[in-house]
């Protein structure tokens, strides 16, 4: 569904990020949706109550399927907020977030 195009000549700095307490390093040009969805792909995004996958839709903020927590505040906007050096963040949603 989702794939990342690789990047033109210009080299891309990477940020450390912390997702579900695990470090990563991603491309500071992701969101914080796309780089989740890079790191878990879209069925580790996060859970309906009953457990089924959910992800994001738009991409652009209008749809609120990328709701997220970011450095503690939960229901942020994921495919709004750029990714930044150090950023914690946690899949949200009932159930296991094993994919």
């Amino acid at each position: 569904m989702f794939k990342r195009l690789d990047a033109s000549s210009t080299s891309v700095r990477h940020v450390q990020i912390w997702l579900d307490g695990e470090p990563h390093s991603v491309p500071d040009t992701l969101t914080v949706a796309a780089a989740v969805l890079q790191l878990r792909g879209w069925q580790g995004y996060r859970r309906h109550v009953d457990g089924s996958p959910r992800a994001p839709l738009c991409m652009m903020g209008a749809c609120q399927e990328c709701l997220i927590t970011i450095d503690g505040r939960a229901n942020r906007q994921g495919c709004l907020e750029p990714v930044v050096e150090g950023m914690r963040i946690e899949r949200q949603g009932g159930g296991s977030h094993e994919a």
